[in-house]
């Protein structure tokens, strides 16, 4: 053998050799608390970086790494944590936290971290995405014009909300919060928007009735279920929100539109204190820590709809949060109602009184406003929240005496009347065509002469009535999606005809 095959022997054994390499480092678990334990030895771990923590029995428990010291690392566990002990050795992945997203989640039931809870049919997902992001910038954002209809008439007439837009939910433990955000997803369908709602800290039996109802109504098609349940540890309900609004900006950054429920704020912000108080960092007001804030702003910045350029897809939000005896000016309303776009206001009075959905038009604002109104919409209920308040000061104020005159019952009249048209059942959402036509109805008069327990009778015959014998007045004002002075004066013609004859 010459040297030259020798040096050719050579150079083809180098050529085999495997110089791939991944840097990791091991560390080990020096003191465990409640869903947090304390790590030395990982200097170079991210904030936010997943990690692997090995438990004596052998089992694989993961965390992230989100307190980041001189001399040590806080990590919080996903899971149980009861058997992680002092002395488990823990190794860094080099992956910050991610979910997985894509059309494959569609119709489940998945936890904070991604993995299936409804059955145990594995996710065939390829795609992950970093739960923690940056917000869309300015230039990138486009301006909220496109309505996302909620199918009720308090909100679709009074306050509108529009694709892209954040629409806070607010109000006292059962007040019919949740309700309104069902109806919503309900509503969506035929309509390609995708829905994603995250459950934080409610009880798995609720969920279950809730998935159930999607089903019934064939919403889960295109709607995403995360739970982090009352039964999950606090580190899970901190990070879902995230996990569902990263999925939610998947089908944003492809170009669809989405939808974001979170149900509710209060126990994250609670999550997140418990969370922060174990770690010892300092508590501020009610026990938060300073950050609080930020805690609901960097999530909440992330719905947007983007320019065509960007993809052209929006998020829109629902978050929802519960007050204590409607005390609005509490700190972490305040918060929210100062992020948000808006807020949909619901009273227990008015719940409890039987008017439902319990909206408190006064208190109940949408910063966009008439600019996600389709413009027939616009046209008819463009006075009603005017005459509404004018109704609740004039019924303050008849309270005090009986003599009115005719014009004052006039207006009491018809705000009555007002106030019964926009009652709805739940989970049953109305088309914005027969929503016009029930609006109509009241401020054109026609109902001045029907009796106050009747409204909800005569709504549901005059519709009836106008999808039976008018179908061609229905499919005009759909698919014009605004109403002119023949179109009006047609509906009102035929709204007074069937008036006649119901009276």
């Amino acid at each position: 053998m010459n040297e030259n095959d020798i040096l050719k022997q050579i150079q083809s054994h180098i050529e085999k050799i495997n110089t791939d390499y991944a840097k990791e480092e091991i560390g080990i678990v020096d003191a465990v608390y409640d869903g947090i334990c304390t790590v030395i030895g990982i200097m170079d771990v991210a904030n936010g970086e997943r990690v692997e923590i090995k438990t004596k029995k052998g089992e694989t428990i993961y965390g992230m790494a989100m307190d980041l010291k001189e001399d040590e690392t806080s990590v919080i566990i996903f899971g149980k944590f009861d058997d992680i002990e002092e002395g488990d050795m823990v190794r860094t992945t080099g992956e910050i936290l991610s979910t997985p997203i894509g059309m494959e989640l569609l119709g489940r039931v998945i936890n904070a971290t991604g993995k299936p809870i409804d059955t145990d049919e594995p996710l065939k997902i390829k795609d992950f995405s970093p739960i923690e992001k940056i917000a869309p910038g300015v230039i990138t954002r486009k301006g909220v014009s496109v309505p996302l209809k909620t199918g009720l008439k308090a909100i679709d007439a009074l306050i509108p909300i529009g694709r892209g837009q954040r629409e806070l939910i607010i109000g006292d433990r059962n007040t019919g919060k949740t309700t309104i955000a069902i109806d919503t997803i309900i509503n969506q369908k035929g309509k390609d928007v995708y829905c994603i709602y995250c459950a934080i800290g409610q009880k798995n039996s609720k969920i279950a009735r809730l998935v159930e109802r999607l089903k019934e109504k064939g919403a889960m098609d295109y709607t995403i279920v995360v739970n982090a349940s009352a039964s999950d540890s606090v580190t899970e309900q901190y990070i879902s929100p995230y996990t569902a609004v990263t999925i939610g900006e998947y089908f944003r950054d492809n170009g669809m539109d989405a939808l974001v429920i979170f149900d509710d704020l209060t126990k994250h912000a609670w999550a997140y204190r418990q969370l922060s108080l174990i770690l010892k960092r300092p508590s501020g007001r009610e026990a938060y820590p300073g950050d609080v804030f930020y805690l609901h702003s960097r999530l909440l910045e992330r719905a947007a709809r983007l320019k065509d350029k960007y993809g052209g897809g929006s998020l829109s939000a629902l978050p929802i949060i519960e007050t204590q005896t409607g005390d609005i000016s509490s700190y972490i309303p305040t918060n929210l109602i100062s992020i948000t776009d808006g807020q949909i206001f619901l009273e227990t009075d008015l719940f409890f009184s039987g008017i439902r959905p319990a909206i408190n038009i006064g208190l109940s604002v949408s910063r966009v406003g008439s600019n996600a109104q389709e413009k027939s919409m616009k046209k008819v209920a463009g006075s009603l929240k005017l005459e509404m308040a004018q109704f609740r000061d004039l019924a303050a104020f008849s309270q005090f005496g009986s003599d009115l005159d005719d014009e004052t019952k006039k207006v009491l009249k018809r705000g009555e009347r007002l106030t019964q048209i926009l009652r709805q059942k739940p989970y049953s959402p109305m088309s914005s065509e027969l929503q016009i036509i029930s609006i109509l109805a009241v401020t054109s008069g026609n109902t001045d002469l029907v009796e106050i327990d009747k409204i909800s009778d005569y709504e549901n015959s005059l519709h009836e009535y106008m999808q039976s014998l008018h179908k061609d007045i229905i499919k005009e004002l759909e698919s014009k999606k605004d109403i002119d002075d023949d179109l009006k004066e047609k509906l009102i013609k035929e709204i007074s005809e069937f008036s006649k004859n119901y009276v």
